[in-house]
């Protein structure tokens, strides 16, 4: 739901019944951000392309340290739906709560266990202040065991959800505990 007209999964035709079929069989149900690019099939796909590349593809970030990043990039953003909906995904990983309410609110982030303390901290910085980034900020990253490689996937994933707490919150995507849970993780 958003302030944009939407397509349902049931009225859908041609290309977008395609995605929303492949959506619904790979991650259990649409989701909201998903669903508001409706109206352009095309940009859906290659949205949903660059996500699974960049959550699920292989690297050398755990899969909790993909979603932490997503999770600290959305609250500096003050995306509610992207923190809510990737909290939820971070949940399966972290289960201390306070960590959990770091992460959610970007609070406290220099107290985590260093590895990823310095990976949401870059997070947050070249979120806030990407004009203030320095070549000595990789280091910091190289020093907790970060491969160029890795510091490239930090960086495509915090693009990313800089990209789309933008299009959640310029189209008013809204999020429900019933959209919130029951995706697929695989």
């Amino acid at each position: 739901m958003s302030w944009i007209e939407e397509i349902d999964v049931d009225e859908a035709d041609g290309k977008l019944a395609t995605l929303y079929a492949e959506l619904v069989q790979k991650r259990g149900k649409v989701s909201n951000i998903l669903k508001v690019h409706s109206l352009n099939p095309t940009a859906m796909g290659n949205h949903l392309d660059l996500y699974m590349t960049i959550m699920f593809g292989k690297s050398g970030l755990s899969r909790a340290e993909r979603e932490a990043i997503g999770v600290v990039v959305s609250a500096e953003n003050e995306c509610a739906y992207c923190v809510n909906h990737h909290a939820e995904a971070l949940r399966r990983y972290v289960k201390d709560d306070e960590t959990l309410e770091m992460l959610m609110t970007a609070d406290g982030l220099e107290t985590l266990e260093p590895r990823l303390s310095n990976i949401v901290r870059h997070a947050e910085k070249l979120t806030s202040a990407p004009s203030a980034m320095t070549e000595s900020d990789l280091g910091e990253l190289r020093a907790v065991g970060l491969s160029d490689s890795d510091i490239l996937d930090l960086t495509l994933i915090v693009g990313y959800f800089n990209f789309v707490n933008r299009i959640a919150q310029g189209l008013g995507v809204q999020f429900s505990d019933e959209e919130m849970s029951g995706y697929s993780d695989d």
